[in-house]
């Protein structure tokens, strides 16, 4: 059952960055990589969060790493630059319901102004999943990125053939 979990999430997250890869109309030899980097690094993520307990920002950055190492290799195979993989991977990780949750306790705040008990709630609300949301956005950023600064040469001349 476990590993049915893991597939499952993997592929959902495989065909929504495909969908997401497809509005920004990358060459057809780059959707494979796609898919499989945002396979990869969903799949990492939910086994992080799901199996070891870490927290999502923290699985986030760790995901978003593997995602970056993967478009490097990968972009360097199909010479395709690493945003062009990297970028759709990472976006079936945005935390919506996080982000929903937001403004939901916004309108919620909104609509109790005369309940301080129920203001209280909202805005702490508001502020914990503001909080978590920007976070993880901040992670995987981050992690995406690092690969390109520490193999800055390698991914800057991904898409030039080499001289032989």
């Amino acid at each position: 059952m476990m590993l049915v979990d893991i597939l499952t999430d993997g592929i959902f997250a495989a065909v929504a960055a495909i969908g997401f890869g497809a509005i920004s109309d990358p060459p057809l030899r780059a959707f494979p990589s796609i898919a499989l980097l945002a396979a990869i690094g969903h799949a990492l993520r939910f086994c992080l969060m799901t199996y070891l307990g870490v927290d999502i920002a923290t699985a986030s950055l760790c995901a978003s790493f593997s995602i970056g190492m993967g478009s490097l290799v990968l972009g360097k195979r199909i010479y395709c630059p690493m945003t062009v993989l990297y970028i759709p991977a990472l976006l079936p990780m945005i935390p919506g319901m996080y982000a929903y949750k937001i403004v939901f306790s916004l309108i919620m705040f909104m609509q109790n102004l005369k309940v301080p008990e129920l203001q209280e709630k909202y805005l702490i609300d508001l502020f914990t999943n503001s909080i978590i949301t920007c976070s993880v956005i901040f992670m995987l950023a981050v992690g995406a990125t690092i690969p390109l600064f520490l193999f800055i040469k390698r991914a800057f001349s991904m898409t030039r053939h080499e001289k032989k």
